[in-house]
């Protein structure tokens, strides 16, 4: 399976909740890093149990999916009804049809607030981008 295609099936396979078809989309030993809660997870095991165990209540879209060669780059949004609104930018890497790296970079929605210095320079919008 191409790269793109490992990716886009990697979010497909988590939203439907199909643990054992995600864990066939991620190297034995890949390793994904998060570093805005400064964490590393070193496994497939480790990963599949990470998102398999995040509690209920969320769903998943795609925004956009971007790859050249073996690196790719998706963004999505994962509203949870008790959490509120995340977007993910994940660069992975896939070789030979599995991922055997990522950094992610998880954020909410106006989690990180704006900067009263930027507001002659800006648009602030209320609601996601």
């Amino acid at each position: 399976m191409e790269p793109v295609k490992v990716v886009e099936a990697l979010w497909d396979r988590i939203e439907a909740r199909d643990w054992a078809s995600v864990a066939g989309l991620v190297a034995e030993d890949a390793v994904i890093e998060w570093p805005v809660s400064r964490e590393r997870i070193v496994g497939r095991q480790n990963f599949v149990a990470v998102n398999s165990e995040y509690p209920e209540g969320w769903s998943i879209r795609v925004l956009r999916i971007v790859a050249d060669g073996d690196e790719v780059v998706s963004e999505v949004e994962v509203p949870h009804v008790g959490l509120g609104v995340f977007r993910v930018a994940s660069f992975w890497t896939v070789r030979d049809g599995v991922i055997t790296s990522g950094r992610e970079y998880w954020t909410s929605l106006g989690g990180d607030p704006a900067p009263e210095w930027r507001a002659p320079y800006r648009e602030h919008r209320p609601g996601p981008l």
